[in-house]
This record gives structure tokens, C-alpha cells and sequence, in this order.
């Protein structure tokens, strides 16, 4: 007899809702996966992805503000700041000694250590100093965590976050990882993802249809700051009409179960 094989370990990961105001409602800035990415290809999608061990380094206290006392955490927020400017060019950060975020002509100056970032060929702690930045890491709002489901084969322990983009930051998608840009209404996104338009996995459409039931980015901060934030683990039952893929009820959001398509016979 077959034994259950042992659920995968997940990867630490972070990921970032930047927002900003529209003259309707509310924009997040969104990419689209590369098709050969091995998780989520082609779809559409938050600027982020899998944590780095120099994220948790002792050694970023000093160039990080407001730096959290969890390492855990500290290196999860550490990540989506790194992340978003590794892919699409935005740096949530100070100059040394101030408390305003760089602006656009800073921001252009340093765009050619994204690349070598993402490689690892310079370390964040290195091009902090040597620019002076501070990561303004009490500029993110702990917005959601996911933790993909135990069947998979690829798995992420995934702290979101919500920051405002920095107004004259030009957002721009890397054209590795990341293949196209958009800055969308979050129920657009959702409506074209069921027109078929676009493909939005099943976490990021529920974080979606929660940001869209704000009008403002700063509405949608304040209500995040004094929620409790639930650790969703989804999970598959089998019944008698389909299987369904859920998640805790007191998570918040707009459903917590969802029949799975049926496959066939193929």
C-alpha cells in the first residue's frame, strides 16, 4: 500500500499591493508572469516573490525604519520592498537622516541595480549604504498571508502588503520574470479575469475582491491596519456533486469555498 508522500516545506515569499487613487475608485499595480515562470505563468498578478536568506539579516536593522522586533516578519516586509524593485522598478525608501521617501529622480539613478539585485551579484545591505537608503518598511500594512495548499508540488508562505506608490515613481515591470504592466481597478481585474481576458489565480482574485470594497488607497490602509489578519491554508473536500476548494470562513473574504472545475476523463 501506497503512502501519502510528506506535504512540500513552503518557501517564504512576500508580495506588494501598491495603490494609488483614480479618478473612479481605487488602482493596484499589477504584472504578468513571464509564461516559462514555474508558478502562476501568464498570470496576472502582484509585484513579489520567494524571501532571500540576506532579507532576515541582523546586519539590515540599521537601514531598515520602524525595523519589526519578528525576524520572521521583519524579513518577509524586507522581501516585498526588495521584490517590487527588483520587478517593476518602485523603492519604498528613505535617503539617510529623513523621513521622505526618495523621489522619481532618485529613483531613476538607481535603476540599474535592479538587475544585478536580482541576481545577487550586490547585496541589499551593500547598495543600501552605498546610496544612503533607508527601507521605509513602516510604509507597508500587513494586508493578507497565504500558504499555498499541502497537495502541491511548489509551495509559498505569502505575506501581503499594502504600501501607496510613491507619486512620481514610474512603475515599470522587468521584463524577465514580469512580461507586461498595468495599473487596474481591482474589480476590473476581476471582471476580465471571468470574461477570460486575463488569468488570476484563486488567492489573488480574492484579495482583489476584497481591495475593491474601498474607494480610496487610504481607506483601504486604515481598515487593514486594525484587522486581524487570518493565515489561510487552503484546503480540498470531496462531496458528492464536485471536490471544493476551501479556506477559513473568518479569513473575510467574499467566499470560503469554491467548486473545482471537473477535469474529465482525461
Amino acid at each position: 500500500m501506497s503512502q501519502t508522500p510528506e506535504p512540500v516545506s513552503p518557501v517564504p515569499a512576500a508580495t506588494i499591493l501598491l495603490l494609488r487613487p483614480s479618478e473612479k475608485n481605487i488602482e493596484v499595480f499589477m504584472v504578468v508572469r513571464h509564461h516559462q515562470i514555474d508558478f502562476a505563468s501568464g498570470a496576472l498578478v502582484f509585484p513579489g516573490g520567494k524571501a532571500d536568506k540576506q532579507d532576515f539579516d541582523d546586519a539590515l536593522i540599521s537601514l531598515i525604519s520602524s525595523p519589526n522586533q519578528n525576524v520572521d516578519m521583519r524579513g518577509a516586509e524586507v522581501s516585498a520592498i526588495r521584490e517590487a524593485f527588483e520587478e517593476c522598478g518602485i523603492l519604498l525608501a528613505y535617503q539617510q537622516g529623513t523621513k521622505t521617501l526618495i523621489d522619481g529622480q532618485k529613483l531613476e539613478s538607481i535603476q540599474h541595480y535592479r538587475e544585478p539585485l536580482n541576481a545577487g551579484e550586490i547585496k541589499l545591505e551593500d547598495f543600501l549604504k552605498k546610496e544612503a537608503l533607508v527601507l521605509a518598511c513602516d510604509q507597508l500594512t500587513r494586508f493578507a498571508h497565504w500558504i499555498t495548499p499541502e497537495m502541491m508540488p511548489k509551495r509559498f508562505d505569502t505575506h501581503f502588503y499594502l504600501a501607496l506608490a510613491p507619486k512620481d515613481h514610474v512603475a515599470v515591470h522587468d521584463g524577465y520574470e514580469s512580461v507586461d504592466s498595468v495599473w487596474i481597478d481591482p474589480a476590473e481585474a476581476v471582471s476580465e479575469a471571468q470574461t477570460g481576458k486575463r488569468t488570476i489565480i484563486f488567492p489573488t482574485r480574492l484579495n482583489l475582491e476584497m481591495l475593491a470594497t474601498w474607494q480610496t488607497p487610504l481607506e483601504a490602509i486604515e481598515a487593514t491596519k486594525g484587522k486581524d489578519i487570518v493565515s489561510v491554508l487552503p484546503w480540498t473536500e470531496k462531496r458528492d456533486d464536485g471536490n471544493y476548494l476551501c479556506i477559513p470562513p473568518e479569513a473575510g473574504y467574499t467566499v470560503s469555498e469554491e467548486k473545482m472545475p471537473d477535469r474529465g476523463m482525461t
